[in-house]
């Protein structure tokens, strides 16, 4: 029993205590910030770089939902591009996530998208069916990290089921593969009504890098109602937990 007490010790207290102010590194790449003087020319250039072609070549905007948080626009420019740590970056509409230049508002959930069912049925307890829809694993590694001792998603009721038909919505990751398309329109088919659509990882949002590609079906995303919409590449717990809550309205 001594031992365990002294390895208990050592570890220190392991999870997260505070899910919503959790402080990260400044290395972290979350929300970015672009100058407004940010000038034609350097536009150009960094819309050139961008390899997703998440940066608006007119207007030098952001697109977080193609956004692979390289950084090579800000290591360009680097005084007029600046990716901050805020990790909050989850919206309820698909164009909150395009950062403008000399706007350095967070982004928010738009309340007047928000079904009421929502929260009036998912508030106290969310059960998730996670369908990765040809992802590469990177988002489905963070939803996992989401539940362990760490950040423990589940101390607010909201957990991931192994059948949909015990869900009350479905997470998807990966940029949605032809192969994967029926797979995932039956997954949904099989969550009882009301159910919730969330979008997690820039290849789920925008098809990423691979956008475009014939081997993509992305009917699915198109014909339907998307809840949330959760960016990074991938993402991180905290952008994931931090969306769900605000969704739920849970402080």
């Amino acid at each position: 029993m001594y031992k365990e007490i002294k390895i208990l010790r050592q570890h220190g207290i392991q999870y997260v205590k505070d899910l919503r102010r959790q402080p990260v590194s400044e290395l972290f790449r979350g929300r970015p910030v672009i100058s407004p003087d940010i000038t034609g020319k350097e536009i150009e250039t960094i819309s050139t770089l961008c390899p997703s072609g998440a940066i608006d070549n007119k207007y030098g905007s952001i697109d977080l939902g193609k956004c692979v948080f390289c950084r090579e626009c800000e290591f360009c420019l680097k005084e007029k591009i600046k990716f901050t740590n805020d990790y909050r970056i989850a919206a309820t509409r698909r164009e909150d996530l395009v950062i403008r230049p000399g706007i350095d508002n967070a982004v928010r959930l738009n309340e007047d998208v928000i079904r009421k069912e929502i929260r009036k049925i998912f508030r106290r307890s969310l059960k998730l069916r996670q369908v990765s829809a040809g992802g590469d694993n990177s988002c489905e590694m963070e939803l996992n990290a989401a539940g362990n001792v760490n950040f423990d998603l589940g101390r607010y009721g909201i957990e991931f089921t192994a059948s949909p038909r015990h869900a009350d919505g479905i997470v998807i990751t990966g940029p949605v593969s032809a192969n994967m398309a029926e797979a995932l329109k039956l997954t949904y088919e099989a969550v009882p009504d009301p159910k919730v659509i969330i979008l997690v990882g820039t290849d789920a949002i925008s098809g990423g890098m691979y956008s475009g590609s014939p081997a993509l079906d992305r009917r699915f995303i198109g014909e339907h109602h998307i809840d949330l919409y959760v960016p990074g590449n991938p993402a991180h717990p905290l952008t994931f937990i931090n969306g769900i809550l605000d969704l739920l309205s849970v402080s």
